[in-house]
């Protein structure tokens, strides 16, 4: 069934939330008490020129594949021994309170002893630094798949609260074709399918990948440093630069809305923070740009332009060209930034069956301004789960497989 239609079923079992926060919700509903905000429009009267943005960037979050390719130590951390007793244990502990996972926290999640000060630091290397991290060893292979969602679960707490990455309310998400077919755009999430992905950002500020199973042959990983695509851009293509920098594009939100929200949000390609350090960052999906035919042919919104079309297609290639590839073994984590990277996917080509399917559990996680997030142009800035996609009220859910 295509998700649209899943989300409309949303809508008449749920009434929309009231006007309390986010972060007092109720309890019978978000067993943490704190409500994924949710897609928003920009504040568009804090959206800054073309001539605020600036020529170059410099700094730990601009670099080259070369910087990365043939170091892979400094960006990947096997798990200790240590680290992975206390993430069983504390697994076990948590599995043992009869705690729903959607109540997962970092607060009845400790990992205090070993895994919280690298935890800690990767943390900050993700929001502040090259922006990506691989993790190896997590035993995804020899735990059950409840373990496992929970302890993967558990260490995402420490870097980000959880938020809802689809309108059934998606906590923990499953990277897994199911059959859904990816020239239906104006339906379908392309993570449901083999299909290739184009380098994007999810609707959090740090996305989460759990290798379970990898495919026959691609699903392979790329991701690229924004602001070295901005560099770029600015030495060869300045128009394109300029262009991305404007409020003119339309983003589909392929059905996923609460009562009363536009089927789609206008909004740049690139911002700067709305203070804090004033650095740039990229909010792109050329799958949800390209997919809104249905409305730009009633007149409803514009159609791409033909400069539109020649700057995501130089943008896709500036990324491809300037990312840096790796693989997924089974029990690998990848934590990337969705400010300042994006990230793509080759297209795959699962085992015959009775091999298992190719499979990433993912979290979306958000850090909020105050807690050393950037600084958003967005009404939900300062919010615990800021961003993500919250359909009405619909509760949390933590599936352990695809559904």
């Amino acid at each position: 069934m295509a998700p649209g239609l899943l989300v409309q079923e949303a809508q008449q079992q749920l009434p929309r939330s009231s006007k309390r926060g986010n972060d007092n919700a109720p309890r019978h509903i978000f067993p943490d008490g704190i409500r994924t905000s949710g897609q928003h429009p920009p504040l568009y009267n804090v959206l800054q020129p073309y001539s605020a943005f600036p020529k170059e960037i410099t700094g730990p979050t601009v670099w080259k594949r070369s910087d990365f390719i043939n170091n892979p130590s400094s960006w990947t951390h096997p798990f200790t021994d240590a680290e992975i007793a206390e993430l069983s244990a504390t697994a076990d502990a948590f599995i043992a309170s009869n705690t729903p996972l959607e109540g997962i926290s970092k607060h009845n999640f400790p990992l205090a002893q070993h895994l919280g000060p690298t935890l800690a630091r990767v943390r900050s290397d993700i929001l502040d630094g090259r922006g990506f991290v691989l993790f190896k060893r997590f035993p995804a292979a020899l735990w059950g798949s409840r373990k496992t969602a929970v302890a993967y679960m558990g260490l995402g707490t420490h870097l980000g609260y959880f938020v809802s990455q689809n309108g059934r309310g998606h906590v923990l998400g499953h990277v897994k074709d199911v059959g859904d077919d990816p020239t239906q755009t104006h339906a379908v999430r392309l993570y449901r399918t083999r299909a290739r992905q184009s380098f994007h950002a999810d609707e959090a500020d740090v996305v989460g990948l759990l290798c379970a199973h990898r495919a026959q042959v691609g699903g392979e990983s790329d991701v690229v440093s924004v602001h070295r695509v901005w560099n770029v851009l600015q030495r060869e293509h300045p128009d394109v630069a300029a262009l991305l920098t404007r409020p003119v594009w339309y983003f589909d939100r392929k059905g996923e809305v609460s009562v009363g929200e536009q089927a789609w949000i206008r909004q740049p390609v690139v911002y700067l923070e709305n203070g804090g350090r004033g650095r740039l960052y990229c909010k792109w999906d050329p799958y949800y740009v390209r997919s809104l035919a249905r409305f730009s042919d009633e007149g409803v919104i514009p159609a791409l332009s033909a400069e539109q079309v020649r700057a995501l297609e130089v943008l896709e290639e500036t990324c491809q060209r300037e990312a840096l590839h790796m693989v997924l073994e089974v029990g690998d984590i990848q934590f990337v930034s969705n400010a300042h990277l994006l990230h793509a996917r080759t297209a795959y080509k699962d085992f015959a069956p009775p091999a298992p399917r190719r499979h990433l559990l993912r979290l979306w996680l958000a850090t909020p301004e105050g807690e050393g997030g950037w600084a958003l142009p967005m009404p939900d800035s300062h919010e615990k789960k800021r961003g993500g996609i919250q359909v009405n009220d619909t509760p949390p859910k933590a599936p352990l497989d695809a559904e």
